[in-house]
Formats: C-alpha cells, structure tokens, sequence
C-alpha cells in the first residue's frame, strides 16, 4: 500500500466566502448570469469551461469579456479542490480524501479492472441509516455533500480522463440527499455537462422509498438496492431502516418498474457465516426477487470491520449460494473484492486520514 497526502488549489485556500460555480446545472447558470447583468449565452460557455474544457479558475474562461471574468471572480471561484490524500492498493485501487461536509472528510474510490475503471463516489459524510456491519454508518451523520463536492470527486482525481462507470456506493445514502444527487446526474448525462450515458451510473440505496422514486422517474441511471436478508425481522437486526421501508414494501414498489429492458436492477448481498448464507435463504431471496424481471443479484464478501461479530463466509459458500440462486431463475454474480487492504472495499469507507488509526 502507497499513501500520499496532496495539496489543495491555491484557489480552493483563497476561495473565502466567494461561491463555487461547479455542480451548478445550466439553468442555474442561466440565473446566475442573468442576476450578474451578463448576456444569457454565457452560461452555456460558462458550463462548457467547467464540464468540458474543466478549466479550475474563471481567469481561463477566455471567451468571456475581461469585465465579465472580473465580475465573476468577485462572488464566484470554480470551485475545484484536489483530494487531501491517495491511498494505492495492492490491486490497483485507488481511494481518495476529499473535503467532505460539517468538518468531516470523504472518500471516493476508483476501481480499475482491465478496460474499465469505475469510480465509487460518497454523497454524505457519514450516514444516518445505522447499518450494523457498515463503518460509515457507524460514525453517524455528519452533512450531506453538495453537488460541487460530488462532481469534484469526479473531476479532481489523475483518472478522469479514464472513468468508464460511476457507482454512487460510497459514503452515504444517496436517497437521503437525493436533490444534490439528481442536481450531479443531471451534470454528469446533460449534453452541456459530462454526456455521460446513464447506462454508466448506478446509484445503491437501501430502498428508502421517497427518494428512490424520484430517482427511477426522473433518471434513466441503473439501480442497487442493498437487501442482505430476506427475512424482515433479521434485515432489520442488520440494517434498521427496515422499520421505516421493509423490504417488501420496496420489492412491491420495485415491481411497477420495468427493469427488463430500460435499465438494469441489481440486488445488494453481502454474505456472512451462519447469518444469512443457507440454502433456506438462498430460496427466500429468490421467491421475493421472482417478480421482479431482470433482477440479478451480487453477492458480497463481508469485509471485517473494528468491534463486530460478523463473520465472512467461505468462498464454497457464496459459491453454493450464488448457483442456488441461478438454479432458481434468478442471475447471481459474486462481485470481486477490490481495496481490502486499504479500507476501500465495500463497507469499509470511514474518511479517515491516518489509516493506521482505523
């Protein structure tokens, strides 16, 4: 493992109370330049030098008049800032520390994996849901990020240029800050942002029904739902927002979706020793998800965290379950385990500096 802290931009020390223009969508530009008294065709260029060119500063926008960049830079800065620090893993991940929210710092991690190289970005510092076997919410909730903070994870990392996917699966749960995470997608797929196509991005959630909605309606992006047991009174022992939104409840509402040809579903499971890794599980999950056409599901090394009884289970286990499942209709994967040893692998995300503290 390498590790190195990094500076921030001169611009990001100097920004003081001046207001980040990045992570702002075009109609908001078209606000901005409006209230600043500047032609309306300015921020459609203001939007291509920050999504296109991804300039860091509003001197280098050289199609706006020397008054309007002077103007500009008096209540606005681009709002770029470098990670604080890389960790390298021994498999090539790469995890980043980002300036998060309410003091608190984030991390987002890139995945290279032959001709991909997926980026797992954070959407809050901390999390409220609580889930017994995730760090981050282990921490409590600390503030969400903005969509600034979230498209900077994006474009503010050495591979920017070589991102093929996104997954909003890091720190946080998207549908608790669901208008920053929509106001980031709208950056990411618009042809005035990134141009992404939604096909690109998935964004996880443990199915809090409100937001979610919202996401599927308003979004052509692929969606994880986390479920980890089909049994309610155990996923809640596990993930207590099953009080709030039972799993049921979110399979019912799922079903009104079609998720054979339109986007991709995809069933979030981690696995554990003794808890959830039988055959009678492997069934019941499968007798829930039936319904549902097109679901697949990853299946999940538990990765061991500080102070928790959770046990992984073995490789033939997740092996037996995973045929199980397809035996009865239902596409399973096993999802490899990338980062372990730099607390980059799924649930091990705490926005922690010091690694040696973890």
């Amino acid at each position: 493992m390498t590790h190195k802290v990094l500076d921030e931009t001169t611009e990001s020390k100097s920004a003081g109370q001046r207001t980040p223009l990045l992570g702002l969508t075009l109609d908001m530009l078209r606000d901005l330049v409006a209230n600043e008294g500047l032609p309306r065709f300015a921020a459609a260029q203001i939007a291509d030098w920050l999504y296109k060119k991804q300039v860091t500063d509003i001197d280098s926008m050289t199609n706006l008049s020397k008054e309007a960049r002077s103007r500009l830079n008096e209540k606005y800065i681009v709002g770029r800032q470098m990670p604080l620090a890389r960790f390298v893993s021994s498999d090539g991940t790469c995890k980043y520390l980002f300036h998060g929210a309410g003091g608190h710092a984030v991390e987002a991690v890139m995945i290279p994996d032959r001709d991909r190289a997926t980026l797992c970005v954070s959407s809050q510092a901390g999390c409220r849901m609580n889930c017994s076997f995730c760090m981050t919410g282990r921490q409590g909730y600390h503030g969400n990020l903005t969509a600034t903070a979230i498209i900077n994870q994006v474009l503010s990392i050495p591979e920017t240029a070589d991102l093929t996917n996104i997954v909003f699966m890091g720190m946080g749960e998207p549908m608790d800050n669901i208008d920053a995470v929509l106001q980031a997608i709208e950056i990411l797929t618009a042809p005035w942002g990134l141009a992404w196509s939604p096909k690109r991005i998935t964004v996880s959630s443990i199915g809090k029904l409100d937001g979610l909605r919202r996401l599927i309606d308003e979004t052509k992006v692929h969606i994880a739902i986390s479920v980890h047991s089909p049994y309610s009174s155990e996923r809640f022992s596990l993930m207590p927002v099953e009080k709030a939104y039972p799993l049921l409840s979110v399979i019912k509402f799922l079903k009104s979706y079609d998720f054979a040809h339109q986007r991709r579903l995809s069933v979030e499971y981690i696995m554990w020793k003794g808890i959830n890794d039988d055959r009678l599980h492997a069934s019941a999950l499968a007798r829930i998800l039936k319904p549902i056409e097109g679901v697949r599901v990853n299946l999940i090394r538990f990765h061991a965290i500080p102070d928790s009884d959770l046990t992984p289970c073995s490789q033939s286990t997740m092996e037996a379950f995973r045929d199980r499942l397809n035996d009865l209709g239902i596409t399973a994967t096993i999802r490899a385990s990338r980062g372990e040893d730099i607390m980059a692998a799924c649930g091990m995300l705490a926005g922690k500096k010091d690694q040696t503290n973890i």
